[in-house]
């Protein structure tokens, strides 16, 4: 079978926070599974609907004698899944777009 994606996705387990803005305002941690340069698919405790207009933060490991980069994106959910066998069940898998990007400065 033949690769049809348009972005070489890269397995990264890295820490995610999640931003909702609104009536249910709230921060959710969760974990990436793989990044590409054209969106990200995490896990988290949250239930997204797709289409919906998401904010969210990858931190980036730190280099020998440097500090973490943290990277905040924007974007939109394309796909929701239940989490495979062997990961938190009360997590959700969610794949989204990374339309906007800015390194966050300490």
């Amino acid at each position: 079978m033949q690769e049809k994606r348009k972005s070489k996705r890269f397995e990264l387990r890295l820490p995610f926070l999640l931003f909702r803005e609104g009536a249910e305002s709230a921060r959710i941690e969760g974990r990436t599974w793989n990044l590409s340069s054209g969106g990200v698919l995490f896990s988290a405790p949250a239930d997204l609907a797709v289409g919906e207009s998401i904010e969210y933060v990858i931190t980036l490991p730190a280099g020998h004698g440097e500090r973490s980069v943290k990277l905040r994106c924007m974007g939109k959910v394309v796909r929701t899944q239940p989490t495979p066998p062997g990961e938190d069940s009360s997590h959700q898998a969610i794949a989204a777009t990374l339309e906007r990007y800015e390194f966050l400065r300490h």
